[in-house]
């Protein structure tokens, strides 16, 4: 399975988590692939922390606007009936628990769901930007990543890196299946069929539980 593969999978699935109606925020990479998978009838509402309700995709290649960019800087458009505001506001919202779910990528998630997903030491890092708001802010968490990195399993027993917060990841979608964080561990919910239980444990440090109803993941 290639990257692409897998970016695919992952995408496909944390669609299925989303619903008509919700107030959506997008973390850079992978989760913004998700909103093009979304089912024809569940329209979310994507909320950008530089201030913006009601972000459009990507534009195409000459159609940019420089007036409308994500809190990456990448261009965006907006749907009609947006609204922009200052990032004052913006992070009003998050704070104030209107996000609904937020999509976040990670480095290292853990059993207690720790998240460390925005510097290694002594590497040059821009900075947390909005990652630590949404994770305290937002009502629910999911993680969107693949399975290891480098064949290094990302979710531990505990983490390793500087943390972004402290027990406050929901779901976490790899590609190879769907867990659970709980207050008794990571429990694996599905699975993708290419996988058996013990391919998904070999590639996790922390210690999975493994569902007793554990299904196929869906991402048909």
């Amino acid at each position: 399975m290639d990257k692409n593969q897998m970016r695919e999978i992952i995408a496909k699935r944390v669609a299925k988590e989303l619903h008509d109606g919700d107030v959506v925020n997008l973390g850079i990479g992978l989760p913004t692939m998700v909103p093009n998978y979304l089912p024809k009838n569940v329209n979310v509402i994507l909320q950008s922390e530089n201030g913006l309700l009601g972000m459009g995709p990507t534009p195409a290649e000459g159609q940019e606007d420089e007036n409308l960019v994500n809190s990456g800087g990448g261009y965006i458009t907006a749907q009609p009936g947006a609204v922009s505001f200052s990032s004052a506001d913006s992070f009003s919202i998050i704070r104030g628990g209107h996000v609904d779910v937020t999509v976040l990528g990670a480095m290292q998630v853990d059993e207690e769901g720790d998240l460390a997903n925005w510097m290694i030491p002594g590497k040059l890092t821009p900075g947390m930007g909005g990652a630590m708001d949404l994770l305290v802010g937002a009502r629910k968490v999911i993680l969107a990543m693949e399975h290891t990195q480098k064949g290094n399993p990302k979710i531990l027993h505990k983490c390793t890196l500087p943390l972004t917060a402290k027990g406050q990841v929901n779901l976490i979608v790899t590609e190879m299946g769907v867990m659970e964080v709980t207050d008794k561990g990571i429990v694996l919910k599905e699975i993708n069929p290419e996988f058996t239980v013990e391919d998904v444990q070999a590639a996790t440090e922390a210690t999975l539980i493994i569902s007793p109803d554990l299904k196929k993941m869906e991402i048909e």
